[in-house]
């Protein structure tokens, strides 16, 4: 996918590929020092509570998010029995890899605001690399709330689940992957609309934070 945009508009390309790296690297570092701080220590002592992309970048995701126009980062490591809290331990450090996706769409949103009174930073790159920033980031917060194992928004839902219902979280937490990476398939390569209808929302959140859809609205 990528290859084609490289073609077509290089710097708009870079700008995404940006985006990916920034909130892959910010989303797994946030899930790793919450997770510290709440008393597992695992995905710290493998080196993941850093900014580093390198310590959070999976070599066949990025290589898949380039040619295939979808990716994924290196999950990072928890052990819930470790956690404090009880169900909201986890649930915190769920929830805080999208939080931090969401902050970066707010400070970019202030970026833009500052380059409304900066002059020296009224350029249509700058507005390209903050927006295409903000974009991916807003997508990686809606994607990443979306409860379908192994996604983040699977662990908030299903926390709060009733225990009847562990047969359903179960079956979904060994099949959830495979519909996931199904309703890509079918969204991405045959057209079919269902991936596009569950990011809906990210288009609205890059307005609520003033920011104008870098593809259209």
């Amino acid at each position: 996918m990528f290859v084609q945009l490289f073609q077509s508009s290089p710097l708009a390309a870079v700008a995404i590929i940006l985006g990916f790296v920034v909130g892959i690297t910010i989303h797994e570092a946030a899930h790793a020092y919450s997770a510290l701080k709440l008393g597992d220590d695992t995905a710290y002592r493998e080196g993941r509570v850093t900014l580093n992309p390198l310590s959070h970048l999976d070599l066949l995701g990025s290589m898949m998010l380039v040619f295939a126009g979808f990716g994924w980062g290196r999950p990072t490591p928890v052990r819930l029995d470790k956690l404090r809290g009880g169900v909201l331990g986890p649930v915190a450090v769920a929830f805080a890899g999208p939080a931090s996706n969401i902050l970066i769409v707010a400070i970019c949103s202030v970026l833009l605001a500052v380059a409304a009174i900066v002059p020296a930073l009224q350029s249509q790159t700058y507005f390209l690399f903050v927006a295409a920033v903000a974009y991916i980031n807003a997508l990686l917060f809606v994607f990443n709330l979306i409860p379908i194992p192994p996604l983040d928004g699977s662990k908030i839902v299903f926390a709060f689940l009733p225990r009847s219902l562990d047969p359903f979280v179960n079956a979904m937490n060994q099949y959830g992957p495979f519909i996931l990476l199904g309703l890509v398939i079918v969204s991405i390569w045959l057209g079919l609309p269902f991936l596009s209808i569950l990011l809906t929302p990210v288009v609205p959140i890059l307005e609520l934070f003033g920011i104008p859809p870098l593809f259209g609205g």
